[in-house]
């Protein structure tokens, strides 16, 4: 779909087996970067990237995770001119409302609830994949703007 990492910030090993084979059998075959909790998804976007790797094109969050939870890892993302544009979409298992409305507040670009079945699960992935890596047009590079 374009060369664009993805960041999986996923606690649940279920979970991030399941997202990874949906992108595969959506045919998302970006580098995918999986983190386990809050602060090793910050460590990651924040730490200086290596030579020749693409910056990340979209962020799959969880909500609740250890650490950081989800809230703060995306209020964080917000709140850094380096990754404030990186298309995030919460990917989590909550039907709170106030998860929702709290994810949209802190400036979540998208909710997706975990469906049940892999089969829409794996639609929902490939939507995602379609839109915010294949369709949307990312923000320029900030930090080269700001040079």
């Amino acid at each position: 779909m374009s060369d664009r990492r993805i960041l999986l910030v996923e606690d649940n090993p279920d979970d991030e087996l399941l997202t990874l084979q949906a992108l595969k059998k959506s045919n998302i075959l970006n580098q995918v970067t999986v983190v386990r909790d809050g602060a090793a998804a910050l460590d990651q976007l924040f730490a200086d990237p290596s030579p020749g790797l693409p910056p990340f094109g979209l962020i799959l969050l969880d909500l609740k995770l250890p650490k950081f939870d989800g809230l703060e890892v995306l209020s964080r993302i917000r709140a850094d001119k380096r990754t404030q544009f990186i298309p995030v979409v919460v990917l989590t298992s909550s039907k709170l409302n106030a998860d929702i409305l709290a994810s949209y507040r802190g400036g979540a670009n998208g909710y997706v609830r975990k469906p049940i079945k892999f089969s829409e699960f794996a639609e929902a992935v490939s939507a995602l994949g379609v839109v915010w890596l294949l369709l949307n047009e990312p923000a320029p590079d900030v930090m080269t703007l700001l040079d």
